[in-house]
């Protein structure tokens, strides 16, 4: 590399047996764009193919975090230019996210710092996921007039109880312990064991298996903790085991205790149009046979949240001009009808997504 040359944003390269994916825009928090979504896809391949490489390494430059999320500011440009990013970007972003999934070797996420939103999905399929003290999980997309995407609605529908539900209405941050009750982790480590533990992953013997790769991680995890969300898991349950928006905002304020109020705060911050699509995202992937499945159900809903007010409106006021007042269309939760709600679930016909066989 030539003196003063800028590093790429994705740092693709072998470390003994490991290949490693280190995602490398820091000042953005290594938000993912759509070249190091192609990139990565080129390395997985590669990496697949070698017989030398034992496992996959995933992490972040940087001492923020893994990823914040996809490039927002990219998608807002192209959507108020009503350009075709975020169907290029949706598309081949879950097509690696499933990728991700059924990965034939071992992919080791490092989720230390903040993971939310596109970091969720290079992370939270991976085979071994990893998290630490300093671990901010979440999935704030219903405060930009989304939902939880990239396989969210398959991950958060999976967690034990409603705590999914609640995680994914709120946007709320799940520290480490809540990230693995979650099932959005699998270990908890101190982020000072993680230097020994990543130098044990990358001496592995290639063919190695998950069991023997999960075993490695165990030696260095740390001792089970409760995380805040869990705490309250009695009260989530109650309140986000209904089906409508409506319902739980009723459940909350009966309740009245300073979580239920805290939490009533948060969803009355978010889109309504969004907290009525991502619940019914949520409800519909929990009998779902296959992560496929939900990818091809939020790929539709993408492309119609792409289109509308308030996904331009959500990310103007949270990232541009960071007022924190967006003006969501419609303003009310009881004004998204079902008509409304059933936009973001239609068949796309011949633009629907399509995984390679």
């Amino acid at each position: 590399m030539n003196a003063g040359a800028a590093e790429p944003d994705l740092i693709v390269r072998r470390e003994g047996a490991a290949g490693v994916l280190r995602l490398n825009r820091p000042k953005a928090l290594n938000a993912l764009t759509l070249e190091m979504t192609r990139e990565i896809v080129v390395a997985l391949d590669a990496f697949e193919a070698d017989p030398a490489v034992a496992l996959v390494l995933l992490e972040g430059a940087g001492e923020r975090g893994l990823c914040a999320g996809g490039d927002i500011r990219g998608l807002y440009e192209s959507a108020r230019a009503h350009g075709d990013l975020g169907k290029v970007f949706w598309r081949e972003e879950y097509i690696l996210n499933a990728r991700i999934a059924s990965y034939p070797k071992p992919y080791i996420a490092y989720m230390d710092g903040l993971v939310m939103g596109g970091g969720i999905g290079l992370a939270g399929h991976a085979s071994h996921r990893i998290v630490t003290e300093k671990t901010k999980v979440a999935m704030p997309e219903v405060g930009l007039g989304f939902f939880p995407d990239v396989g969210g609605t398959w991950l958060l529908s999976r967690a034990p109880g409603e705590i999914g539900t609640y995680l994914g209405l709120t946007g709320q941050i799940a520290n480490g312990p809540d990230t693995v009750h979650v099932g959005l982790a699998d270990v908890l480590i101190a982020t000072s064991e993680w230097p020994a533990l990543r130098q044990a992953l990358t001496e592995l013997s290639p063919g190695v298996d998950a069991a023997a790769t999960l075993a490695v991680i165990k030696r260095f995890q740390s001792a089970p903790q409760n995380g805040p969300a869990e705490a309250h898991q009695d009260l989530i349950d109650k309140a986000f085991a209904h089906d409508t928006v409506e319902e739980i905002v009723a459940a909350l304020e009966r309740d009245g205790s300073e979580f239920a109020r805290t939490t009533l705060i948060a969803l009355q911050e978010k889109s309504p149009r969004g907290l009525k699509v991502a619940l019914k995202l949520l409800r519909l992937a929990r009998p779902a046979k296959s992560l496929e499945e939900c990818l091809v159900r939020e790929y539709r809903a993408a492309l119609e949240v792409f289109a509308s007010a308030d996904f331009v409106e959500g990310i103007r006021a949270a990232i541009i001009d960071k007022d924190r007042n967006p003006k969501w269309s419609p303003s009310r939760i009881e004004d998204v009808t079902p008509e409304i709600v059933a936009r973001y679930l239609a068949p796309l016909g011949d633009q629907d997504l399509v995984f390679p066989s």
